[in-house]
C-alpha cells in the first residue's frame, strides 16, 4: 500500500493537476508523507515543493479517500490517496520537479493517472467537475 496526500483544488469546473518531470500522466499535486508527518504537514510541504505556493493550514478540509492501482508499480500495488481542499497564497508555478501544471476537466481524463481518473469520475458524479 502506497499512502499519499493530495490537494484537490477546483476552479470553474476544472481541477488543478501536475505532471512530474519525465512522466506522461497528470495527477493531483501532493505526495508521500515523511516519517512522523501529519496529513496537514505533508500537504503544506508537498504543495510548497511542487507548486511554490503556501497552503493555509487553517483552511484544510477533507475531500475524500480513494484507492487505485499504482501507476508504474507491479500489479496489485495499491495507492491510497487522501484528498484535501485548502486555500493558498502565492502564485501557482511548476517547481523544478514538475514539468507542467494544467487545469483539466472530465473530458481530459485520458491525460490522468489511474488514481486521477477515479477522482475525476467521483467529482463528475457529484457535479463538481464539468
Amino acid at each position: 500500500m502506497i499512502d499519499k496526500i493530495a490537494w484537490l483544488h477546483l476552479r470553474d469546473g476544472q481541477v488543478l493537476t501536475a505532471r512530474s518531470r519525465g512522466k506522461t500522466a497528470f495527477y493531483l499535486p501532493g505526495g508521500k508523507r515523511e516519517p512522523g508527518e501529519t496529513d496537514t504537514e505533508t500537504l503544506v510541504r508537498e504543495i510548497r515543493e511542487e507548486l511554490t505556493v503556501e497552503i493555509d493550514p487553517t483552511s484544510i478540509a477533507p475531500a475524500g479517500v480513494f484507492e487505485a492501482q499504482a501507476d508504474g508499480h507491479a500489479s496489485g500495488t495499491v495507492v491510497r490517496t487522501t484528498c484535501y481542499t485548502a486555500e493558498y497564497t502565492g502564485t501557482l508555478a511548476a517547481s523544478s520537479e514538475i514539468d507542467e501544471i494544467a487545469w483539466l476537466g472530465h473530458a481530459e481524463e485520458d491525460r490522468l493517472s489511474a488514481m486521477g481518473k477515479i477522482i475525476f469520475d467521483h467529482l463528475r458524479e457529484t457535479g463538481l467537475l464539468r
